[in-house]
């Protein structure tokens, strides 16, 4: 579910939050526990943010390196092209590709911006031939990362 505006969050709903961040696999007893709740409340709140879309999944993160996907690629797409028929395309061309993890339309120089995962160059070779199959592209630069300085899919939850 997508939100439409904002709901309000106690200080419960964020702690809540916090710890859902850190291990979503916490049971609703040791939830309840850790924010000072009974288990029913407490398992009403998370339906509630559930419901109302501020909690959107729980899922497993994996280890890239365990999976033999140690290499992370920028690709930076800029395209001669802006209308609708062109990005219905190009977001369900590239969207498809399972190697693109994280897909953004940008502001300033670049067009598009895709965070890319393979094996290897010549697995991004791959992946890259068939990225330039999707639409028409006028340029792709790809930026190989050296080191990853910080990784988080935590946000940061206001006070």
């Amino acid at each position: 579910m997508q939100r439409s505006e904002m709901i309000d969050l106690d200080s419960i709903d964020r702690r809540l939050l916090a710890i859902l961040q850190e291990d979503a696999t916490a049971s609703i007893a040791e939830l309840a526990e850790r924010v000072g709740l009974s288990q029913t409340p407490c398992w009403k709140r998370l339906k509630r943010l559930q419901d109302t879309g501020v909690i959107t999944a729980r899922v497993a993160l994996l280890d890239r390196d365990a999976l033999d996907l140690p290499l992370t690629v920028f690709v930076a797409v800029k395209t001669g092209r802006h209308d609708e028929a062109w990005l219905e395309t190009f977001a369900k061309g590239a969207g498809a590709l399972p190697e693109v993890v994280e897909f953004y339309r940008m502001a300033g120089d670049v067009d598009y911006l895709l965070k890319v995962v393979v094996k290897d160059i010549a697995a991004y070779d791959r992946f890259y031939k068939r990225l330039i199959a999707t639409a028409p592209l006028t340029d792709v630069s790809s930026s190989f990362a050296m080191e990853q300085i910080k990784f988080t899919t935590a946000l940061p939850i206001p006070t």
